[in-house]
Order: structure tokens, then sequence, then C-alpha cells
């Protein structure tokens, strides 16, 4: 069955950085667009970031763009998100997905990953 693992979180300081890795497995990575949605306290799941199947094409919320990255690695069957000058809206629970397209995510959910920021 399918399944995606997160992994990465933590607490970070204001300003730092952290990469947040999702491996998948349970089905054939290559051939499915994947998205990072967070869950920040208080507050609904929202799409963070998009990437199609073989990575030519990336898609960010506004609140993120410059600010956070997002790869895969197909031999690896893994997608990657690299966040950059961490504030403390980033904290949240942070997912992968495979995805259909920007905002239609494929269920089911990973477990998620948590980081802080906070000093």
């Amino acid at each position: 069955q399918v399944q995606l693992v997160e992994s990465g979180g933590g607490l970070v300081q204001p300003g730092g950085s952290l990469r947040l890795s999702c491996v998948a497995s349970g089905y054939t990575f290559s051939i499915y667009a994947m998205s990072w949605y967070r869950q920040a306290p208080g507050k609904e799941r929202e799409v963070v970031a998009f990437i199609c199947s073989d990575g030519g094409s990336k898609n960010y919320a506004d609140t993120v763009e410059g600010q956070f990255t997002i790869s895969r690695d197909t031999a690896k069957n893994t997608v990657y998100l690299e966040m950059n000058i961490l504030i403390y809206e980033d904290t949240g629970v942070y997912s992968c997905i495979r995805t259909i397209m920007w905002g239609r995510p494929l269920h089911p959910w990973g477990q998620g990953t948590q980081f802080t920021v906070s000093s």
C-alpha cells in the first residue's frame, strides 16, 4: 500500500534553515507529482509547494515563494523541502502527498513531521 514517511522536523531558531524529507513506497514514485502541505497551529492545512513528476515544474504558495525549495530524487523515492530564513509563522506539521495538480491531493497522507520555530 502507499506509504509516505516524513522526517526532519524539530526545533529551529528564527532565521534558521531546515530540510524535510519524505520517503515514498508502495507505488511508482516517478509518475506522480508531489506536494508539501503544512498545518499551522489553529489553522487549516494548506499547500505550500508542488513538484511535477519529472521535477521540471515547481510551484509555491505566495507566502513561501523564495524561501522554500521543493525537490525530488527518483532514485531514492524521496521528495524534499528545503526551508530557509524560517519565521515563527512557519511552525506546524508538514506532510507530503501525491498530487494530481496544485491543491488536489491523492490520499493517503503521511503522518507528517512537526517543527517549531522558536528562540
